[in-house]
């Protein structure tokens, strides 16, 4: 292969591997901050599962890979900084400390670098619209969700003691982590999936988006490394500063967000998981008391959010038009 085509293979495992570092908080903030597992644990835990998650299906990344814009509209540059941008943000927010959603820096990112190279006509516009309308709903679906299950539980432990159910839910949280770090595979893993292959279809080296085995592999460990270097800081940020957490409030938060993710993943929807988990986090909390949660982290966090998009398009569309001075 060309070394441009090795370059963007490179970028695209960086970005994965800083996907995996920012979002191991996604599986695994929960149940360290509620003692479950020991940080250790967690983060071996959620870097197996979301190997195994990235293998489920590939439906999302074939939505990335041609929802977005048509792969022989494009060149690797444009691949390439849009990875760019996305890798610098993700690791930026990191240290830190604010969950982001990768999946909003990386379609920020890809639409800002094909824009810079053939204008809003190269689009796909009802793509566009498909994927948008999954990652604003799917935060929504998280709240809903969490807010539900934990009056659920509430219902049905509620004449419990308290030790008493911080055992069992202690053991089910375990189980609940797996799942979530596996629907994280199923959904972030994917992305980068997707992106590898639009490069290889408007390189010419695949004919059509098909992803190929070894760029699942090869994405899947990526998100497994990253998950298990673990982002500390976003990790504190997500199980401990924006609420209080008891197993059985952990175990509601996973399941529900697993349930949104793995459901959007079975339907080729590219979703933000951190978006997920925290808002599901965040219905969770508002059973106890809307006070429970700590709004001005999420007020933080949802402000990480809503510039991530806007902030990787800026940085891919200026990135592209340095390496198309540059290269051209």
């Amino acid at each position: 292969m060309p070394e441009i085509i090795i370059v963007t293979i490179v970028l695209a495992i960086l970005f994965d591997i800083s996907n995996g570092y920012n979002d191991a908080a996604n599986a695994i903030a929960t149940v360290v901050s509620t003692r479950v597992l020991s940080p250790a644990q967690a983060v071996l835990l959620a870097g197996l599962m979301n190997v195994l998650g990235a293998f489920l299906t590939t439906a999302v990344a074939k939505t990335i890979g041609k929802g977005i814009v048509d792969p022989k509209a494009i060149t690797e540059i444009v691949v390439i900084s849009a990875l760019a941008s996305g890798f610098i943000w993700n690791t930026l927010m990191t240290l830190i400390g604010l969950p982001v959603s990768a999946s909003h820096a990386m379609i920020g990112g890809l639409i800002g670098a094909s824009v810079a190279h053939g204008g809003l006509a190269i689009l796909n516009i009802a793509g566009l619209q498909k994927i948008f309308l999954s990652l604003i709903v799917s935060p929504v679906f998280g709240i809903v969700f969490g807010y539900v299950f934990m009056r659920f539980l509430m219902k049905i432990c509620g004449n419990l003691p308290g030790s008493t159910v911080n055992k069992y839910f202690g053991k089910l949280q375990i189980v609940s982590a797996s799942f979530m770090a596996l629907s994280h595979g199923s959904n972030d893993a994917q992305k980068v999936m997707g992106i590898i292959t639009l490069s290889l279809v408007s390189g010419g080296y695949l004919h059509s988006v098909e992803v190929p085995f070894w760029v699942i592999l090869i994405c899947a460990l990526a998100m497994g490394l990253g998950t298990a270097l673990g982002g500390w800081k976003v990790i504190k940020t997500m199980g401990v500063s924006m609420l209080k957490l008891e197993p059985v409030h952990g175990f509601a938060a996973e399941t529900s967000a697993t349930a949104v993710i793995l459901g959007a993943s079975q339907l080729g929807l590219p979703v933000s998981t951190t978006h997920v988990i925290a808002t599901a986090i965040m219905g969770v909390g508002s059973t106890k008391r809307l006070t429970a949660v700590r709004w001005g982290i999420g007020k933080k966090i949802v402000n990480a959010w809503i510039f991530t998009l806007p902030a990787c398009f800026l940085f891919a569309w200026i990135t592209f038009q340095f390496m198309d001075a540059l290269l051209g």
